[in-house]
This record gives C-alpha cells, sequence and structure tokens, in this order.
C-alpha cells in the first residue's frame, strides 16, 4: 500500500479558469484524444535552500521508503540512500527524547564521515532521522523481532494507558561549511513528539490478522498509519507524517538553517 494519499482528481489550473465554454455556458471539452486531462503532479517549491542544492549529492542516511516519499513531497527525489551501518544499541534506559536524538546523530553523523571524501563531490545536505514508539511509562518500543513479540507489542499499545502511546522522531540535518572552522559542518537537530491513541475495540484476532499482513514488521510500534495500520488507531494529538517517520515542515526548516544560516555544533566531542 501507498505510503502517500493521493487525491481522487487533480486540482484545477488556474487557466481554467480562462477555457473557453461551448455554447450552453459549460466548459469546453479538452484537446486530445480521450477528452480529458491525466493527473498533474503540484509545481516545485520555489524556495532559496532547496534551490541552492537542486543538482547537487543529496543523502539521506536511512533505508525508509517513507521517509524519501515524504522528502519527494519537498522536492528532493535524487537521493542517495546510505543507511547508518552503526548498530542502534543505546540503552533503552535513556529517556525516549534523548534515545532518538542520540541515535540520529549517530547516523548522521557516521554516514557523513563516510561520504564527505568520496567520489563525485562532497554531500550539500545529509539527513538522518530515527523513529521510536514510548509507552506511557517510558518503555521505548522498536521494531518488532518476532511474530510473538509483534502481538504483545500491540496489545501493550491497545491495553495500557487507555491506549494512549507517544512517538518520537529525531531529525539531524548535516551540512559542510565553505569555512576552515572546526569542525567543518553546520548540524542542526530536532525531536519531534506525536500522541497516538490505539483503538481498545480492536480485537484480539485483528491485530493477529493485522500482524500477519507484516505491513508493520518492519516499524516501530509495530503499525504503520499511512496504510493498514490507521484501522487500529483512534485518533492521534501532534503532526501525522511524525508518526509516519519524518516530521516535514520540521525537516524543511533544518535544512533551511544548515544550507543557508549554517550554525557550527556547541559540542563536537566523539562526533566524528
Amino acid at each position: 500500500m501507498s505510503d502517500i494519499k493521493t487525491p481522487l482528481e487533480p486540482p484545477p489550473a488556474y487557466e481554467d479558469d480562462h477555457k473557453p465554454t461551448a455554447a450552453n455556458g459549460s466548459a469546453a471539452p479538452a484537446q486530445g484524444a480521450t477528452g480529458a486531462r491525466g493527473p498533474r503532479a503540484p509545481l516545485p517549491l520555489n524556495l532559496p535552500a532547496l534551490n541552492m542544492i537542486k543538482g547537487k549529492r543529496i543523502i539521506l542516511a536511512s533505508a525508509s521508503p517513507r521517509r524519501r516519499q515524504l522528502l519527494a513531497q519537498i522536492g528532493l527525489t535524487n537521493l542517495e540512500i546510505h543507511p547508518s551501518p552503526l548498530p542502534e544499541d543505546l540503552s533503552h534506559a535513556l529517556p525516549p527524547f534523548q534515545y532518538v536524538l542520540q541515535t540520529a546523530q549517530q547516523k548522521a553523523t557516521s554516514v557523513y564521515a563516510a561520504t564527505i571524501d568520496s567520489p563525485p563531490e562532497e554531500p550539500a545536505l545529509v539527513i538522518a532521522a530515527d523513529t521510536v514508539i514510548s509507552t506511557h511509562l517510558g518503555e521505548i518500543l522498536e521494531k518488532p523481532r518476532s511474530e510473538r513479540e509483534h502481538v504483545e507489542m500491540l496489545k501493550k499499545l491497545r491495553d495500557e494507558s487507555g491506549g494512549w502511546h507517544k512517538v518520537y522522531t529525531a531529525v539531524v540535518c548535516m551540512a559542510p561549511l565553505d569555512t576552515p572552522i572546526d569542525p567543518g559542518y553546520a548540524m542542526e537537530t530536532h525531536v519531534e513528539e506525536t500522541a497516538v491513541k490505539f483503538d481498545q475495540s480492536v480485537t484480539d484476532d485483528l491485530i493477529l490478522s493485522y500482524v500477519r499482513t507484516r505491513e508493520g514488521a518492519d516499524k516501530a510500534g509495530g503499525y504503520g498509519i499511512q496504510g493498514l495500520g490507521t484501522i487500529l488507531i483512534e485518533k492521534i494529538d501532534g503532526t501525522f507524517d511524525n508518526v509516519v517517520g519524518l516530521p516535514l515542515r520540521a525537516t524543511l526548516q533544518m535544512i533551511e538553517k544548515v544550507v543557508i544560516e549554517p550554525s557550527v555544533p556547541q559540542e563536537v566531542d566523539n562526533v566524528l
């Protein structure tokens, strides 16, 4: 199932307001063999930051197709995919906010270091992200490792705290600096939080049936809200795309900062 929902019909073009009309006052039929237009994609965003990196090397330090599709919405379609090889083995005793932030920073800096001197040129931008789900008590839930664990995870989300849990996504953007200031790059970080309510009327049979679709097997918390997993969710409080895996508004703001107004990280120990 596609992660990105598309409208049933394309939005009308502005020039449609000035089309000639037929004798009866209705719009004249469109030109072409079928008499109808096909869907047209929206025009790309015309923003200074996106224009500055257009045609340059942009790296996504994630194998997630959902993050790739979300970035395509703001025009970043020609991405190099370089997942970080580092294990995600930080202690789950960390607060979820710190856990996702440190994990995303590790992903970003490891991929930046591995690609900064690789051909064809240094990357203009590196984007990394990490998403986890946290129970009301702060227990971090990542991707299920087996069918049994997957079922237990979804039952936990349904049965605890009235079905409420939180989704945290950390995003890190890095870009090289033109000046020889150590460490030679700009970095911006952000952590987004969304509260999600699992539908407590969901039955064990539905949970098992969903698990066996395998849609949620590669997702933190074991469900994909942008797909079939939406049948498990009653409502959310916060941004939808954060639950999918990338808060797009915040990501665009960070891209603008590192590209147009870069700042040097205050703490660079053990980064590269």
